[in-house]
């Protein structure tokens, strides 16, 4: 794999570069990760020095990293960055991005596009006509890629004309966390698991993110993209292709991809005869945040007193193939929830026969991806002390805390692994065209039904589980949430 010698970084003053950005370059750095010639080149529409904007970048690092801030440490990183204005509309500034370039380190660039995708166009012909998007230079593109499949392939399109798909990268930071790729681990690398991942041993699979946050700050984003785009449409729809998709060929970006579009390609068409049964909507209302203030409720936080986006979505989908029919997969994610919490919840089927004398609870593998990472294994084991009769259990957890195992090392940003990948030119971890494009096209079904049946959300309090109608999609099959 080749290495890029330059990062620009489209976007350098907004928040995801301040919160993560810098952060993980500035780990990577720390950590010998960064070649001696790597070059770091933030742009934004201002006009600074480099001094100045190494200042900014040293005060969103330094609040980032906490005590693993090491002043001279930073001050070696901070000699890789320098800073060019540019300007989406003017080509000129292309021009002298280009000029900064110059000098045997344009020809090996990573571009990645921290930006509105409004203007991923703008910059995809500013760079082709300054003759910056010759291979190997790539570019990293963030989510949202559109409102709707029409408008993915449009933005798609747009990109394609500068860069070809094999040096376009589409990040879903989630990919990058450790839990995630130890998912791959879990069920690859673990021979005790796979014979038992189909419909013939696992009764059901829970995907949950559930959020304590609401939408304010994002307000005008949010409320044109709603819970399913925003959430379910890539994070939900990534955890569950891990969970679900047949075993890769090899971790080569190619085998894990085409196995990840046929889940896609495999969910059961929702539509306006079956969305009322297989979905839930949801709006928060007014109550209590986590320190007992007042929370706001939604239409509040996005000021648009008439909306019908939701801020929460459960979905029981099917995955119509030999491993996985008759599983039923209850996605959910939500604002203003209980508590912050991202999980995988695999349930088996209960034993057969109970030689116990009482039925005996089923086991299930718990996958904790936030706000720790976690692993448990609920078993059946006796309770301890002597009877008379019988054998009473009781449930325990086998329990696998990644944290605790870490030995007090400090935890990663998801992006750090992102960005390494993407200067090694390694795109397992990213999202391909046709993986997206099925995504929305899922998604797109779902919310032309909830149009054709006038589904509206349903109204929930801040600080509590979500709709009460969530409870309907897994008490019909016998099942509920896991909370």
């Amino acid at each position: 794999m080749t290495t890029a010698c330059t990062f620009v970084l489209f976007g350098a003053t907004g928040d995801l570069a301040r919160r993560m950005l810098f952060p993980s370059l500035y780990f990577l750095h720390a950590e010998g990760f960064l070649a001696d010639e790597q070059r770091i080149v933030a742009t934004s529409r201002s006009d600074r020095s480099d001094e100045d904007f190494r200042d900014s970048v040293r005060g969103w690092v330094e609040e980032r990293s906490g005590e693993w801030f090491d002043p001279e440490v930073f001050e070696d990183f901070a000699r890789r960055i320098s800073y060019v204005p540019v300007d989406a509309g003017e080509p000129a500034d292309f021009e002298k991005l280009a000029e900064h370039l110059s000098g045997g380190c344009a020809e090996d660039v990573v571009f990645y596009l921290s930006t509105s995708p409004s203007i991923f166009g703008a910059v995809c012909s500013g760079l082709k006509d300054a003759g910056l998007t010759k291979a190997p230079n790539r570019i990293v593109v963030e989510k949202p890629i559109g409102h709707d499949l029409e408008s993915n392939v449009r933005i798609n399109e747009t990109v394609a004309e500068a860069f070809s798909e094999d040096r376009t990268f589409r990040i879903d930071h989630y990919l990058g966390k450790e839990t995630v790729q130890n998912l791959i681990a879990l069920r690859f690398g673990n021979r005790i698991f796979e014979p038992l991942w189909n419909a013939q041993a696992i009764e059901s699979v829970q995907i949950s993110i559930a959020e304590m946050v609401g939408a304010e700050g994002r307000g005008g984003y949010y409320d044109e993209y709603g819970a399913i785009r925003d959430m379910m449409q890539n994070h939900l729809l990534q955890l569950l292709c891990l969970v679900a998709m047949e075993p890769p060929a090899s971790l080569g970006a190619d085998s894990v991809r085409n196995e990840k579009v046929k889940v896609l390609r495999s969910l059961a068409e929702i539509t306006p005869d079956n969305v009322e049964q297989r979905t839930v909507r949801g709006q928060y209302e007014g109550g209590y945040d986590e320190n007992g203030g007042r929370a706001a409720s939604y239409t509040e936080d996005v000021g648009n007193p008439d909306s019908d986006t939701e801020s929460y979505v459960a979905i029981q989908a099917e995955v119509e193939n030999w491993r996985w029919a008759g599983v039923p997969f209850y996605l959910e994610t939500g604002k203003r929830m209980a508590e912050r919490r991202t999980q995988i919840v695999i349930r088996f089927r209960p034993v057969p026969h109970s030689i116990f004398g009482a039925e005996t609870d089923p086991n299930e593998l718990i996958i904790v991806l936030q706000p720790e990472e976690r692993i448990t294994l609920q078993i059946m084991n006796k309770k301890p002390g002597l009877t008379e009769e019988g054998m009473p259990l009781q449930e325990l957890g086998l329990n696998l805390s990644l944290s605790e195992h870490a030995g007090g090392e400090r935890r990663r940003i998801a992006y750090e692994q992102l960005i390494l990948d993407a200067l090694k030119n390694n795109p397992t971890l990213f999202v391909q065209r046709d993986e997206q494009e099925a995504a929305w096209r899922w998604i797109d079904g779902i919310v032309n039904a909830w149009e054709a049946r006038n589904m509206r959300p349903r109204r929930y309090r801040s600080g509590g589980g979500g709709p009460s109608a969530k409870h309907s999609l897994t008490e019909r099959n016998g099942h509920s949430w896991n909370e």
